[in-house]
C-alpha cells in the first residue's frame, strides 16, 4: 500500500488483520487530536510488516500493535499530535498476547500524550520481547517513554497477580523535548512479573521551556543505563541483574509464547 491518503476516519484508519509480507509506505493520515479511537495503524495478528516514510497525525496511537504481532519495522514515521506509537494494550480480561520482534527507528514523535509505549493490562499472560526503538526524536512529548503494565481506562482496575513478560527492550539514541506533567520515562511493571532487560543508551530528554528536570520513575524495572555521563536525565531507578524469579519465567508456559 504506497502513496494513500487518509482523512478524519470515524475509528481506526487503516486496520491489518491476520496479514502477513505488508509493506506500507508514504501513507497519510489526519484526524483531529480530540478524535476518540482513530488510531492511524493497527495491527493484530500480523507478521513482516514494513511501515516507512509516512505522516500520521490522529486522535489516539499513530501506530498501535496488538497481540500476534511479529517482525515489524517501523522506520521514518512522523507522528503526531497524537498518542504515540504503542505496543498494546495487551492482556485485558485475562487474554494471552504475545508479541516479539518489533523495531521503531529514526522516526519523530511531537506534541503527543505518549512518546514509545508498551501498554499491558493486570491479569493477562503471554510475553512482549525483542523491542527496539531507536534513534527517535520527541518534541514536546508528555510521556517519551513508557511502560505501564497497570494499564487501565477507569483507574479503578483490582489488583491481580498474572501479567505479561516483558523482556529484552532496548531504547537507543532517544532525543528532545517532554511537556511537563510526569517523568519523562515511566517504567512501571508488575510486582509478581518484574520487566528483565531494560536498557537505555544515548538517551536525553529535557523539559520543554526550560522547566526544571524532572527524574525518571521506575518499578520493578530491571536492566541498565549506558553511557550515564550522556544519558538526561541520569537513570538511577533501574534495578540491577535479574529478579529472583527468573527461573520460574524459563518453565512456566504462562510467561512465554
Amino acid at each position: 500500500m504506497r502513496g494513500v491518503r487518509i482523512k478524519n476516519s470515524p475509528t481506526f484508519h487503516m486496520a491489518l488483520n491476520m496479514c502477513k509480507n505488508v509493506h506500507v509506505e508514504r501513507i497519510g493520515i489526519k484526524a483531529p487530536a480530540d478524535s476518540p479511537n482513530t488510531d492511524g495503524i493497527h495491527l493484530e495478528k500480523t507478521n513482516n510488516v514494513k511501515i516507512y516514510n509516512s505522516f500520521i497525525s490522529s486522535g489516539d496511537d499513530c501506530i498501535s500493535i496488538g497481540t500476534g504481532c511479529h517482525n515489524v519495522d517501523i522506520r521514518n514515521v512522523t507522528c503526531g499530535p497524537s498518542h504515540g506509537i504503542s505496543i498494546g494494550s495487551l492482556g485485558r480480561d485475562k487474554s494471552r498476547a504475545c508479541v516479539s520482534n518489533i523495531t521503531v527507528s529514526d522516526s519523530v514523535i511531537k506534541h503527543s500524550t505518549n512518546g514509545v509505549r508498551i501498554k499491558t493490562w493486570q491479569g493477562g499472560s503471554g510475553a512482549v520481547s525483542k523491542i527496539t526503538f531507536q534513534n527517535i526524536k520527541m518534541d514536546t512529548v508528555l510521556n517519551p517513554i513508557i511502560i505501564d503494565q497497570f494499564y487501565c481506562l477507569d483507574k479503578s482496575c483490582p489488583n491481580q497477580t498474572s501479567a505479561l513478560s516483558i523482556s529484552d527492550v532496548s531504547y537507543k539514541h532517544i532525543r528532545g523535548t517532554y511537556d511537563v506533567g510526569g517523568p519523562p520515562m515511566h517504567i512501571a511493571c508488575s510486582d509478581s512479573v518484574p520487566c528483565r532487560n531494560v536498557t537505555l543508551s544515548g538517551v536525553q530528554l529535557l523539559p520543554a521551556q526550560g522547566k526544571s528536570l524532572l527524574k525518571p520513575f521506575c518499578w520493578e524495572a530491571y536492566g541498565s543505563s549506558t553511557h550515564t555521563s550522556s544519558t538526561l536525565p541520569s537513570v538511577s531507578c533501574l534495578l540491577n541483574g535479574l529478579p529472583k524469579k527468573i527461573a520460574q519465567f524459563d518453565v512456566d508456559h504462562h510467561y512465554q509464547c
